[in-house]
């Protein structure tokens, strides 16, 4: 685990999993219907996430079928405890019916891929306010998921979860207050996420959203020994979320004004994330952290897009290089596909 103190490679930090309301597939869709929100898949309703979340990944056994498992995740969800599933690449029977761009993550430079702890059939997320709530739901899930085994499974936790203008935030490992780059509101939040019709993916896709997953291990002994003068120069704002050329968190940067990275350095994160503070990257972030113990501490990163190339990819692209990379350590996690609401996903999906 040490490779150059955790040299790890390149990490969007963003904000949590999880969603507002309770999501089961198949759940009936009264007159909200209408509503953008009720057009989102679970994982991306609301403003915040819940406090809690168990992500679990599951491999299919021979006799295992995909609709006992989305009748499982059903029963899951409770009132207090959101359930929401993703597709890995694995479970599908048919080229044709596999979203054009899911396939198994790639590994950027820098990670250090677990396979024990990476990709996976299925992705599960169950969250909520109470851990026990959470471990109950998981154990209702396994119960359900007849011929499905866990391959990997990590808790997390929003700390100082709160909504702020519109946009849920949070403070991570870092000690820094991350959310500020995700949109406000439903329908900004289905335009940057959602698969659109024409855009060349399997009918029964359009609604759903691409998310990727990564398991990332924070050096926090090591990035504690920085001051904090230092620690805003690598991240690119202050911990509050104040921009560092004095512009509020509310407002955009004028990086352009700053060519030589004086004020903002150029390595700093976010700057190198979303160069062009006006036209943010076409994805939403939905992150938890987490701590195991011993040391192992760090985020369950999340974020959903229409298109990966586009989204999650280019953003890990600009980040190569970046000043935090040597505090991080991406270790595990995927790429999956979030279906739309309902179940008529299933008879494309599965059709028997």
């Amino acid at each position: 685990m040490r490779r150059r103190a955790l040299v790890a490679g390149s990490a969007v930090v963003g904000l949590g999993i999880g969603g507002g309301a309770v999501y089961a597939l198949g759940a009936r869709r009264g007159p909200e219907a209408e509503s953008v929100e009720s057009g989102l898949p679970g994982p991306l309703r609301g403003e915040t996430a819940p406090g809690r979340v168990a992500v679990v990944a599951l491999d299919r056994g021979a006799s295992a079928g995909l609709r006992v498992l989305a009748r499982a995740v059903a029963a899951a969800g409770t009132d207090s405890v959101t359930a929401s599933l993703a597709l890995g690449s694995g479970v599908f029977r048919a080229d044709n019916q596999r979203p054009r761009q899911l396939g198994k993550m790639p590994s950027f430079p820098g990670d250090l891929l677990d396979p024990a702890q990476s990709r996976g059939d299925v992705l599960v997320q169950i969250a909520g306010e109470r851990a026990g709530d959470i471990a109950e739901a998981v154990d209702r899930l396994l119960a359900g998921a007849s011929g499905w085994r866990v391959r990997w499974r990590i808790d997390g936790f929003r700390a100082a979860n709160r909504v702020e203008g519109g946009r849920g935030l949070a403070r991570n490992p870092f000690h820094f207050t991350e959310g500020f780059g995700n949109p406000v509101g439903e329908r900004e939040t289905a335009e940057r996420a959602l698969v659109r019709a024409g855009q060349g993916e399997p009918d029964w896709a359009v609604g759903g959203s691409y998310q990727v997953v990564r398991i990332i291990r924070f050096a926090t002994e090591l990035w504690d020994k920085d001051s904090v003068h230092e620690q805003e120069r690598i991240i690119g704002r202050r911990r509050d979320g104040r921009w560092l050329d004095g512009a509020p968190s509310d407002e955009e940067p004028n990086f352009a004004a700053d060519p030589k990275g004086r004020l903002t350095p150029l390595d700093s994160h976010v700057r190198l994330a979303a160069p062009d503070r006006r036209n943010p990257p076409p994805l939403v972030r939905r992150s938890y952290s987490y701590d195991r113990g011993d040391g192992d501490t760090g985020l369950v990163f999340s974020c959903f897009q229409r298109d990966l190339a586009q989204g999650f990819e280019a953003v890990q692209k600009r980040l190569e290089g970046e000043a935090m990379a040597k505090y991080l350590l991406t270790t595990g996690g995927g790429y999956f596909f979030v279906p739309p609401p309902g179940d008529a996903w299933l008879d494309a999906v599965a059709p028997v």
